[in-house]
Parts: structure tokens; sequence; C-alpha cells
């Protein structure tokens, strides 16, 4: 059996979507908080059974019989990320699973400005110890991110955020569907995986892009990283998540998220999707 955590998340929930096109739903398990809001798995033949890191006894059973284990890595700032992710790890290998795989990022490190990179770079080090074998799917910089780091450039005309450089946007959907791919047995992987998308740009780079696809002038303005924390602040970011964001632009500007690589397209048997595709898509929607 192939268990799935986090599958009422948009990412791990289209996991599941892809994954049973592939195989029985008979052969699929999902591990989440709140089973109402997985009903319409339970529906569909999936077993569906409460659990989540804080709670190792309750994932412990929603992990019974599992062969595969997908771990959603936590999203939460606040959270002690690591520790949570050490629940699941011990938990998944407590109930027999024999290979666990994890959703990471690309450019993993302990010394990155980027919070979650260091808190990937630190449960890989879990996994690699856990005895099991298991692997890292280190996804690119997921593209509906672009929607609240852009900000109201479509309204304003304007891109307005600290310096930033390349970065491989990855649409979240087409990760997805290679995980799935990945947990059927259609390819095999040990270790970290890198999945991102077949191009990286910059922001100079999407408001030429963006004032293709809108026919308007859209602007790039670099703003000071101090100017910027403290008017996301006003606007009523909390400073946590403000800091959180600012380490993005900071890891982009050491070109932590600039690699890209075929391997994602060879997995889906077509292109990722590219910032032009969301582009458009937002501009029509």
């Amino acid at each position: 059996m192939i268990v799935i955590t986090g599958a009422t998340g948009a990412l791990n929930g289209a996991t599941v979507e892809h994954l049973l096109k592939r195989i029985p739903a008979g052969q699929i398990g999902v591990s989440v908080r709140d089973a109402a809001k997985a009903q319409h798995f339970a529906d569909r033949g999936v077993r569906v059974r409460r659990g989540s890191y804080e709670d190792p006894a309750a994932l412990l059973d929603s992990l019974e019989g599992a062969d595969q284990v997908l771990l959603v890595s936590s999203n939460d700032p606040g959270a002690d990320a690591v520790s949570l992710h050490r629940v699941g790890i011990e938990t998944a290998v407590a109930a027999g699973a024999r290979r666990i795989l994890y959703t990471s990022h690309q450019h993993t490190g302990l010394c990155s400005p980027f919070i979650p990179a260091r808190h990937h770079a630190a449960t890989e080090a879990l996994l690699e110890g856990s005895g099991a074998a298991w692997t890292s799917l280190r996804n690119g910089y997921y593209a509906h991110s672009l929607d609240w780091l852009l900000g109201t450039w479509h309204e304003a005309g304007v891109i307005a955020t600290p310096a930033d450089g390349p970065v491989s946007w990855t649409e979240r959907a087409d990760e997805a569907e290679a995980a799935a791919v990945i947990l059927a047995g259609e390819r095999h992987f040990d270790g970290p995986v890198t999945l991102t998308a077949s191009a990286a740009v910059t922001f100079d780079e999407i408001a030429g892009l963006a004032s293709k696809v809108t026919g308007r002038d859209i602007r790039r303005v670099v703003v000071d990283d101090d100017k910027w924390m403290a008017e996301q602040v006003a606007q009523g970011t909390p400073e946590l998540m403000a800091r959180f964001q600012l380490g993005f632009f900071q890891a982009a500007r050491e070109g932590h998220f600039a690699g890209t690589g075929p391997l994602l397209g060879d997995l889906l048997g077509h292109q990722p999707r590219t910032v032009r595709d969301l582009l458009a898509g937002r501009t029509t929607a």
C-alpha cells in the first residue's frame, strides 16, 4: 500500500488524484487531520484514516501496512518543522514502510537565508539516518507563490519587490503528477531528486512576459529590503511571514533557485508549464 500524508492539501491531494489514474484505489491510503475532508477519496475506494505529525499514535495507525509513505513537509513558518518531520519519519519506520518519500525543495542547505531550505536539509539528514530507503523530492519553487510575491502588479502595472535572481518557477500540479509517477514505480530514485522547470527567470524577465501577455507596460521596480519589510508589515503581513518571504529574495539573489533540468518533463512526458502559462492564465481568468 502507498500512504500519502497531508492528502487534503493542494500538493499531496493532487498526487492522490494522479495516483488513482495509475493504480487501484484499494492500494492507496491517505493520512489526514480531518477524515471528513477526505470523504471524496473514501467514496472512490481509498483508505482514509486520521493522522498528523502532532499525534504519533494516530499517525502510526494511519500508516499501517504501508509499503511506501509520502510525507508532506510542514509549511507553517512558526512551527518546529524538523521535529514534526522527525515524528513522520520515525513513525513511517515503525509502521514498516519500505521507502519514505518526502516533499523537499531545490537547493537545500543549513546556511540558506530561506528558512525552509534549512528545514529540508535537516530532514534529509534524518532520512539518511532512518535506516529506510528514501527519496527526497526536491521540487522547484512553486509558481503559485507568484500570486503573492508579485503583489498587485496587474492592477498597478508595477512589480515592486526586493532584488532577486533567476528562479525555476515550477507548477505545483506538475510536481504532484511527477510524485505520482515515482510512487507508482514508473521510475525509481534513491536519495535526493531535483524536479524543476526547464528555465529560470528573474522578476525583470517576468515583467517583460507580463507586458507581452497583457499588452500593457508592466514595470519592474527594485525596493530596498528594509523598506519592503516595513511596507509588508504596514499592510498587515505578520513580521514573521514578511521575514520568511524576504528570505526567498535573499536566496534567489545568491542563485539558490536558478537550477534547471529535464527530469520533470521526462517524468510528465511533456514540457512543464511555464511562468508565461501562469501569467496568461491569470490574465484570462
